[in-house]
């Protein structure tokens, strides 16, 4: 399949290269050629199987939502408004506790429909049963990389090194994985150790949720007399890097273990506001060259699954934080929502545009009015835009998403039937208000 995207303002995202006119050909999902140019001019004209019009609006790599637990859709506004700790363990778990394989599959559609519209080409999910959710994937055409989920509720180091060797074995496919486990509060030290060990035989980074709240951090030192960061890479656990998820509530010891270890941090902060949980110090994180991403996290604690409203948040709320209003400015947002979270999750070959990259694009309207005039589109895209401006979402070259109609070989009704079903079942027939 050849694709030629032409007529385009195109932000690469590559370091120090500015938006320029031109076009973008893609054979087989793959980039071949960046060129600029002013008009749809093409010598080869004829030989496309596939011709895009961009007219005059821009191209740039899809976002990478850096942290989310896709299959929680069906938990969107029905427990809201509480502490981290109730929430996850007096609503959250006993609903989860209820999930069918066939339940994680509509759960998961319902989600990536959503990322499609907020210009998300690739999610980095944390969640159980996940053939399920990448079978869901595949179908659809969606990039996710799957993180490893275990804890003493579930799941065995075992299991990790298992779907590690599955989903890496084939490296065309549109479905990964990296090791994880959910967090240290919910995993016995004998549970971490043991995956600390396959991590070191595969010598793999791992992936947790860590410092989220002032609880989860007091209450690790009341255990170990370290915080959750410094315990963790006491047993091993970092030793080959790794990706915290959160990291609000750090301490000067914790930054240099995540400087000294190569360690991602994933900022969620729309999540973290809901919850109460604090604001993490990104600008200090940046300024200490931690590499620094975006995520949502699950759509029962955000609600929604926006890469828009995040990147806002991620800048406006360093501001304040900061004191600072130059803090965080939006190409270093732009960096942490494209390229950081690609490299977080291992998609080296995702986070730009380039040739040998994966045409995995989004086409931002600015004719929209919330984009106009073009003073600067870098900063329209973080201080204004919103997924009204995704005109279309490309994955692996195929377009899946445009002008408001999916392109993913189920139509949203079905999906839509499915997953207020499923809510229905599982959180009883009073939360789900019926279609009209």
């Amino acid at each position: 399949m050849r694709t030629r995207i032409y007529n385009a303002r195109i932000l690469t995202m590559e370091e120090g290269r500015k938006i320029f006119k031109g076009e973008i050909q893609i054979e087989d999902g793959q980039i071949s050629c960046v060129k600029p140019c002013d008009g749809a001019e093409d010598i080869n004209k004829g030989i496309w199987d596939k011709e895009i019009n961009a007219q005059g609006n821009l191209i740039m790599p899809g976002f990478k939502d850096a942290h989310t637990h896709s299959p929680m859709t069906f938990l969107r506004s029905y427990a809201d408004d509480m502490k981290l700790q109730e929430w996850l363990f007096d609503k959250v778990f006993p609903a989860e506790a209820r999930l069918t394989e066939d339940d994680i599959y509509w759960l998961t559609k319902l989600a990536i429909m959503e990322y499609l519209t907020s210009g998300i080409t690739s999610s980095f999910d944390m969640y159980k049963l996940k053939h399920e959710t990448a079978r869901a994937s595949e179908e659809m055409g969606f990039r996710m990389v799957l993180c490893g989920d275990i804890n003493d509720f579930g799941g065995t180091a075992q299991d990790v090194e298992h779907d590690y060797l599955k989903y890496n074995k084939d490296k065309s496919s549109l479905v990964s994985y990296r090791m994880g486990f959910h967090a240290e509060y919910t995993t016995s030290r004998e549970l971490m150790e043991s995956l600390a060990e396959t991590a070191d035989k595969y010598r793999a980074p791992i992936c947790v949720h860590c410092s989220e709240t002032k609880k989860e951090v007091e209450e690790c030192r009341e255990r170990s007399g370290m915080s959750p960061v410094a315990y963790m890479d006491s047993l091993g656990l970092f030793r080959h890097g790794g990706v915290l998820f959160h990291g609000v509530h750090m301490d000067a010891t914790d930054f240099d273990i995540i400087k000294e270890r190569g360690i991602y941090v994933v900022t969620n902060p729309a999540s973290n506001l809901k919850l109460a949980s604090g604001i993490a110090p990104v600008k200090r994180y940046l300024d200490l060259d931690i590499p620094t991403a975006i995520g949502t996290d699950g759509p029962a604690s955000n609600n929604c699954l926006d890469m828009f409203r995040e990147m806002f948040l991620v800048t406006g709320l360093q501001k304040v934080y900061c004191d600072d209003p130059e803090a965080v400015p939006a190409r270093d947002v732009l960096k942490m929502a494209v390229t950081n979270g690609a490299h977080a999750m291992g998609l080296t070959d995702c986070d730009m545009i380039a040739p040998g990259k994966r045409a995995d694009l989004v086409m931002i309207d600015l004719t929209q009015p919330n984009m106009q005039p073009l003073h600067n589109i870098e900063k329209n895209i973080v201080y204004s835009a919103s997924k009204q401006n995704v005109k279309m979402t490309m994955i692996d070259g195929k377009v899946l998403y445009q002008d408001g109609i999916f392109y993913v070989g189920e139509t949203k009704e079905k999906i839509y039937e499915n997953a207020n079903r499923i809510a229905e079942r599982i959180l009883g027939e009073q939360t789900v208000e019926k279609s009209i």
